[in-house]
């Protein structure tokens, strides 16, 4: 065995997990015999891509009646997202109310999620604030407590052009020991990354991958055309999933997963082996969710959901409020209660 030293806060282990720890880790790897060992900036590309891919779920955050975080709540969302072959975590994203988040809230979310998965999955920290400087602090946050990558979303509400962008997350990624994942999602961010600007922070080492939620095919297409061995596509859009995912994506960062793990990892599966009928078939059965989770902004349907599946309270933060009763409701529920009694 040989054993590469790396500047992350990451290794593998021999049996298939990551082992987190401060300073430089190492990465456990079977000896090449006389071929030449590879730069570590390829190397980190290298074994991040090779573990963030298929379904990704973009985790809800549970509070209690009071409003403060759930701990024991969120335990039991990642247990049921493991148990149905979720293959990456993110935690405190758009769907895990990360801006309604207060700072230590943020720092006990992560820590309870790299803990309680213990290397079974990667574990993705949502970052990304309006500011260059907010949001390396971010970065450097998570990666001090233990996540395997960072999401980093565009500058919202300021409006950078794409030389801004360009410097923005370039600046991250030259200040922080982690791999970054680009999170471009312009119908909430108002700035929208294009294919030419990813296409240049592609070339940095630590940037390893691109969120893009943009569902039109121009874009999937363009995104799938960067996609390469060192940098991952993965869709942020559950609509066009399947779309991105035959076109090249290597898998999809889900909001639905939180309610049906066991069937997006069919689906997501069935893309990636290039499945077009198997992946159609999972793809229908998962529309009548998806239609219904429409109801009202993301995360407050799927707070419902998983409060009618009794894993979490529906509880939202302001200005954010619960789904109100009404048709939405009943048929959210109604769509639920059916895939539950009928997960394959």
């Amino acid at each position: 065995m040989q054993l590469t030293a790396l500047p992350m806060a990451v290794q593998a282990t021999t049996d298939g997990r990551l082992a987190r720890g401060s300073g430089v880790a190492q990465r456990v790897c079977v000896d090449a015999g006389d071929a030449p060992p590879l730069p570590w900036e390829l190397v980190i590309k290298l074994d991040v891509q090779v573990h963030i891919h298929g379904s990704i779920c973009a985790l809800a955050t549970p509070f209690d009646e009071q409003g403060d975080l759930d701990l024991e709540a969120f335990e039991r969302l990642i247990e049921q997202q493991l148990a149905g072959g979720t293959q990456a975590l993110v935690v405190a994203g758009s769907t895990g109310e990360a801006h309604l988040l207060r700072d230590h809230e943020y720092e006990r979310l992560l820590q309870c999620a790299v803990a309680r998965v213990d290397g079974r999955v990667p574990v993705i920290a949502g970052c990304g604030s309006a500011s260059t400087e907010a949001s390396l602090a971010g970065c450097r946050k998570a990666a001090s407590l233990g996540a395997d990558a960072a999401l980093v979303v565009t500058p919202y509400y300021v409006r950078p052009d794409q030389r801004g962008l360009q410097r923005h997350f370039t600046a991250l990624a030259d200040a922080v020991e982690l791999p970054l994942i680009l999170y471009n999602v312009p119908a909430r961010t108002g700035c929208d990354l294009q294919p030419e600007t990813v296409a240049a922070l592609r070339e940095h080492p630590r940037i390893i991958g691109i969120k893009e939620a943009v569902a039109d095919r121009v874009r999937i297409e363009a995104m799938a055309r960067l996609a390469r061995e060192d940098f991952v596509y993965l869709s942020g859009d559950d609509g066009s999933a399947m779309e991105a995912m035959l076109a090249g994506a290597a898998g999809t960062v889900s909001v639905v997963a939180n309610v049906v793990p066991r069937l997006f990892r069919e689906l997501c599966d069935a893309c990636r082996n290039g499945e077009r009928g198997s992946a159609g078939e999972a793809f229908e059965r998962l529309r009548p969710l998806l239609d219904a989770l429409a109801c009202a902004p993301n995360p407050v349907p799927i707070k419902a959901a998983l409060a009618a599946l009794q894993i979490c309270r529906e509880q939202v933060r302001l200005p954010l409020v619960p789904l109100p009763e009404g048709e939405g409701r009943v048929r959210l529920q109604r769509i639920v209660t059916d895939l539950a009694g009928n997960p394959d």
